[in-house]
């Protein structure tokens, strides 16, 4: 998505890693999803996650016995479901997707290094501002992890206003 919205990006139907972090704020280490394999704007979005022993993460979840934490597949159905919505915004830097829930979370096999991920994202409801998104990532052909995800849309500016009020009503309290 090298243009600002570029809706062509999306409409070709493969995003690459550049393509990737031109939409998502996120960076190393916790930018979770390294290819686009499917777009259908506003509806769907397919990824995918190559899982390596470099991960960060490894080196404590667990030792001898690496297990990719089940939050942060969750967290890759996220970014997923961020680069589709995202992409429709023109001005994104001014915007901020966050993550404000999780339901029916379910883990159904762990995910482990060498695991390729493959994350399918269907948009439930997105109303401009929020929206719901059911997330399944599979191994293969097996469902690892499958959750009902939601999120809000926000304004980056309104953010940066937001400590300096919270700041206010502390001094004056």
């Amino acid at each position: 998505m090298s243009d600002q919205a570029n809706p062509a990006a999306a409409d070709k139907g493969s995003l690459d890693l550049q393509d990737i972090l031109q939409v998502l704020p996120h960076r190393f280490p916790f930018l979770l999803i390294d290819r686009i394999t499917e777009i259908v704007r506003t509806k769907r979005i397919v990824a995918l996650k190559n899982v390596t022993i470099n991960e960060p993460f490894f080196a404590g979840h667990f030792p001898n016995f690496p297990i990719m934490p089940g939050v942060l597949v969750v967290e890759a159905m996220a970014q997923a479901g961020g680069v589709l919505l995202l992409s429709e915004f023109p001005d994104r830097e001014q915007k901020l997707l966050l993550f404000t829930g999780i339901e029916k979370a379910k883990f159904r096999r762990p995910v482990v290094p060498g695991d390729q991920l493959r994350i399918d994202v269907d948009v439930l409801v997105w109303r401009g501002t929020a929206g719901r998104m059911q997330g399944k990532a599979y191994v293969g052909d097996k469902l690892a992890c499958e959750a009902i995800i939601t999120c809000r849309l926000l304004d980056r500016n309104r953010q940066k206003a937001a400590p300096a009020s919270a700041e206010a009503a502390v001094e004056s309290a």
